[in-house]
């Protein structure tokens, strides 16, 4: 069937308002929230129930053909091609208004699952389909006539329903594990704050602490720093690289390429801190042939350029484009303390930034910032403490990668029949739910 087959008769789908219908002046601070892009993404969230601007409730009832209520499909017509989401029934609003830039589906629900259609419409080849469909028009866009053509193929409502559940269970894993990981990195970060903000680490109640005048001082008095700490430039704490471009049009740089280099958008668009391989790996001529250089696994990479701060480790040797500043961890600074610096520190490291058309950090003034290097030994306790967080990190972002592929690969073949969806549900209800992190963590 076509979409238009399945929607209701009356207002089933339906275009954002024109932008003159919906000025950004008409956006208030409360009411009905706006449904924008910033809501969807492309197959990684079902939606994102935050960050709104709202209207008015006169300005939403001017405008209530284009409003939304729960399990309403939403697409992006604009921007972000192949971006769908779908209205949960668990937000705290019943009402939503669309952005000019969305268009929403509204299904006859005798006829069409919507959590369904919605795993149908995210699926990878589905969204892979509309960019492409769209960028043949040479603006990429969709429409209204566009969807109503769009042709799914729908099993049985009762079919339907039973794949989406099983879909929702993958899900509710994925889910279970975010929340895991949030968790971890909470601790992670709240260690780091409560030894080397606070000051507060292991025996610093028996600590001497001094000024810069070298006086001794109580402990949480501004300036004072234990025994044996020292502030020191970054530059003089560990090795700081940058990093380059092969030229793209010299195909033996690139093509067959082995060396993963990372560019910004691999971590920005990242679910995970820890990073495998690149979207483009380059050639070992590419690499000898560009100012990138090579750098051992779990070296800490901060994007310096338009987004700044945002950070990732390498799993295994790598290299990156020149939006980066790269930290190589060492005894006295490993990487587990150098990326809890950065993240407690973004807002300073912003700060420095300058540029007209994006703001950047360079390698020089990355290089005189402040570190505080705490001694030795208490470096290692922290290491020793934070490892089994970052390596439960790894182990469950893995997790989500492996749960998400299966998840993906199960919808054609659950609706081509290829798979059982009977056998599949009796299997999927034995699988155990993810357990909460080890006591041990939330006691340290």
């Amino acid at each position: 069937m076509t979409l238009s087959d399945i929607t209701l008769k009356k207002y089933g789908l339906v275009d954002g308002p024109f932008g003159s219908n919906l000025p950004a002046s008409d956006y208030t601070s409360e009411g009905i929230p706006v449904i924008r892009g910033t809501n969807l993404s492309i197959g990684k969230y079902r939606f994102k129930d935050g960050n709104y601007v709202y209207v008015s409730k006169e300005t939403a009832k001017r405008l209530h053909r284009c409003g939304c209520t729960p399990d309403d499909i939403i697409f992006t017509k604009k921007g972000t091609i192949g971006q769908v989401g779908i209205v949960p029934q668990t937000s705290k609003f019943k009402e939503f208004i669309l952005s000019s830039n969305q268009m929403r589906l509204r299904l006859d629900k005798n006829v069409a699952d919507p959590l369904f259609t919605y795993y149908y419409l995210s699926s990878p080849r589905i969204s892979q389909k509309i960019i492409m469909e769209a960028m043949t028009t040479g603006v990429p866009k969709i429409n209204l006539g566009y969807l109503k053509k769009f042709q799914i193929f729908f099993p049985p409502l009762p079919i339907q329903i039973e794949i989406a559940s099983i879909l929702s269970f993958y899900d509710a894993l994925i889910e279970n594990n975010k929340q895991r990981l949030k968790l971890l990195e909470e601790m992670a970060e709240e260690i780091y704050k409560e030894w080397f903000l606070r000051l507060r680490f292991p025996g610093y109640e028996t600590a001497k602490f001094f000024n810069e005048e070298g006086k001794e001082v109580k402990h949480g008095m501004i300036g004072g720093l234990p025994e044996g700490w020292h502030k020191v430039k970054i530059g003089n704490a560990y090795s700081i690289l940058g990093g380059g471009t092969p030229p793209t049009e010299i195909i033996e740089f690139w093509k067959d390429g082995s060396i993963n280099w990372f560019s910004p958008t691999d971590i920005t668009g990242s679910k995970s801190i820890f990073l495998n391989s690149s979207t483009k790996q380059i050639t070992e001529i590419g690499l000898k042939n560009s100012s990138a250089k090579l750098f051992p696994e779990k070296s800490v990479m901060m994007t310096s350029r338009a987004t700044i701060g945002a950070v990732g480790i390498n799993l295994t040797k790598a290299c990156t484009n020149q939006g980066f500043i790269i930290c190589i961890p060492n005894e006295n600074f490993p990487y587990q303390y150098i990326y809890e610096w950065i993240i407690a520190n973004r807002n300073l490291i912003e700060s420095y930034s300058t540029g007209a058309t994006f703001k950047e950090i360079s390698r020089g003034v990355f290089k005189n910032l402040d570190i505080l290097k705490p001694s030795i030994c208490i470096i290692k306790k922290f290491t020793e403490l934070v490892e089994p967080i970052f390596e439960e990190n790894q182990i469950l972002n893995a997790k989500n990668q492996l749960l998400q592929q299966t998840r993906d690969l199960l919808l054609p073949r659950l609706i081509s029949g290829k798979l059982s969806v009977e056998h599949l549900v009796e299997e999927v209800v034995h699988l155990p739910m993810a357990a909460e992190p080890e006591v041990k963590y939330k006691e340290q």
